[in-house]
């Protein structure tokens, strides 16, 4: 049986264009790109992306993240971290899992916590 969404639960898709800054926090409970730039905290409930041209330069919380541009903050993510081969991370993380392609770029701490069944 398919399970059934409702709408306040899996919230909209949030995008930051090319070409726009923002100075502030985001909260939200559904999917976000960058493609811009976020100087602040982001906190989802779902996946962020990080453009190729997008940076974020804060802290982040959220479900799962995929990066291919700047991000020059703290990471924790319960699910898994992707740095894509043009990503550039500077800063420590607390994942589940991680994932990183050649030519990816960290400097920073790792702690993974992927919590296994005994």
């Amino acid at each position: 049986m398919a399970k059934i969404i409702e709408q306040e639960e899996q919230g909209g898709i949030n995008m930051i264009a090319s070409g726009t800054t923002l100075n502030g926090d985001i909260v939200t409970s559904g999917d976000c790109r960058i493609d811009g730039t976020l100087k602040g905290t982001m906190t989802s409930n779902s996946k962020v992306v990080v453009g190729i041209n997008g940076s974020i330069e804060g802290k982040i919380k959220c479900r799962s993240i995929e990066i291919e541009g700047f991000v020059k903050a703290d990471i924790e993510t319960s699910e898994l971290l992707c740095l894509k081969a043009s990503a550039n991370l500077v800063g420590n993380i607390n994942v589940g899992k991680i994932s990183i392609e050649a030519g990816a770029s960290f400097v920073g701490n790792c702690t993974m916590n992927n919590s296994r069944p005994e």
